[in-house]
């Protein structure tokens, strides 16, 4: 919810029908509030447009083909045996 608050706001700056019944006070606290149904339709409606487009899902084959295709292109250079080493020597930093 969006709200505005104005504290010690003079009196003699409110509109004519605000100021009615406010005789002999100098100033007043303000607080303007938007309703929460516009905040919500607002934001839905922003949120809906910073989305992407919604994507088809891949079929199981191309699901395959992208699998090949990112394990051709990122191939490791770490046997199992380095992983397990580099693994072990990261986690043997913590002990005490």
């Amino acid at each position: 919810m969006n709200k505005i608050v104005r504290e010690h706001y003079p009196v003699e700056n409110l509109p004519a029908d605000l100021r009615e019944g406010l005789e002999g006070i100098d100033s007043v606290r303000i607080v303007l509030e938007t309703p929460i149904e516009e905040i919500a339709t607002s934001g839905l409606s922003a949120l809906k447009s910073a989305l992407p487009p919604p994507r088809k899902p891949m079929s199981l084959e191309e699901s395959l083909e992208a699998i090949r295709s990112f394990r051709a292109k990122n191939v490791s250079p770490v046997s199992l045996d380095e992983a397990v080493a580099s693994i072990r020597e990261l986690r043997d930093e913590w002990d005490y």
